[in-house]
């Protein structure tokens, strides 16, 4: 649907309640909230789900919009979320309307806003928002901004382009406050945070000359480095930081055996068709799947993988 398409219908409802995805980074929660806000400005009643999995580093901005308890949506919006699988745990409701960016988008909700050439949903908020209010007030733009700058690295990943720059002054325009966002969020890390990161650095595997390479981190690196759940944002991020690597595979162990499959690529490669394999998805050069084994297996069948899309 069009931008004013998706204004009208939202107007029309009211007890909305919008859902972040599992493991919820800072454009589903940045984005999620900024609507919430913007639809309460517009009149309506206005939550957001209280995702179980909400870490300490984005927990400030988002808890104000938190549903209280016993209320009952008339309206559910899931935002960022490509696929029913990610719903956040513990919510078992169907979606009317599905606001997103992911081309891999499984068209579950009756309603679909997709852009599937914007960075982040930050950028698809923002606009919905400027049909409703003209612009985002301080807040809204916080948690845009929030949205934008990390679902792109701090605009350092590929998917950055002159639309994800032009949007992320509008919010620096209205008000967001990019220098301390930017020290809480890119610059500064905790100790534990450091000390993970030497092991997964030290641990990392590479093949087809250096083309490929892999990172595992496990449930004993995280209790060694003494490092929480909040400690962990954007691991996936540090394998493509290696010089002639066009495929980066991060994978995560999972407390229930599982390993959690995360794929980084150069432009030469297609991160979701691998993760398609294993019926993942996400975008052309960052995409993920979940694989029921543990990290050796699971790094077996991903290097077999990559093979077959190579060729």
């Amino acid at each position: 649907m069009e931008y004013g398409e998706c204004v009208s219908l939202l107007m029309g409802q009211d007890n909305i309640l919008v859902l972040s995805h599992i493991r919820p980074d800072g454009d589903t929660l940045g984005s999620g909230a900024a609507l919430c806000s913007a639809l309460r400005r517009a009149g309506k009643t206005a939550y957001i789900y209280e995702n179980p999995e909400i870490t300490d580093r984005y927990l400030p901005y988002v808890r104000p919009w938190f549903a209280p308890s016993g209320f009952v949506p008339d309206y559910t919006v899931a935002v960022d979320i490509a696929e029913p699988g990610l719903f956040p745990l513990g919510y078992a409701g169907t979606v009317r309307l599905c606001i997103d960016h992911h081309p891999s988008n499984a068209r579950y909700a009756a309603d679909l806003l997709l852009r599937d050439k914007k960075s982040a949903c930050g950028e698809i908020v923002l606009e919905l928002i400027k049909l409703l209010h003209g612009a985002p007030d301080r807040a809204e733009a916080t948690l845009l901004y929030i949205a934008i700058s990390t679902d792109t690295g701090c605009f350092q990943y590929s998917n950055t382009n002159s639309d994800t720059l032009r949007a992320a002054a509008e919010t620096l325009d209205a008000g967001a406050g990019i220098h301390e966002l930017n020290q809480r969020f890119f610059r500064r890390v905790s100790k534990a945070r450091i000390i993970l990161e030497g092991m997964i650095y030290s641990g990392m595997t590479f093949y087809r000359d250096g083309f490929v390479a892999v990172a595992t981190v496990t449930n004993d690196m995280i209790a060694a480095a003494g490092a929480t759940e909040s400690d962990c944002d954007d691991l996936a991020g540090l394998v493509g930081r290696v010089e002639g690597a066009d495929v980066g595979v991060t994978i995560r162990e999972q407390d229930n055996g599982d390993s959690r499959i995360s794929v980084r690529s150069s432009p030469a490669v297609n991160s979701s068709d691998i993760c398609a394999l294993f019926g993942g998805g996400g975008h052309k050069m960052a995409a993920g799947c979940t694989l029921h084994c543990p990290p050796a297996e699971a790094k077996r069948r991903l290097l077999a993988a990559v093979d077959k899309i190579l060729g």
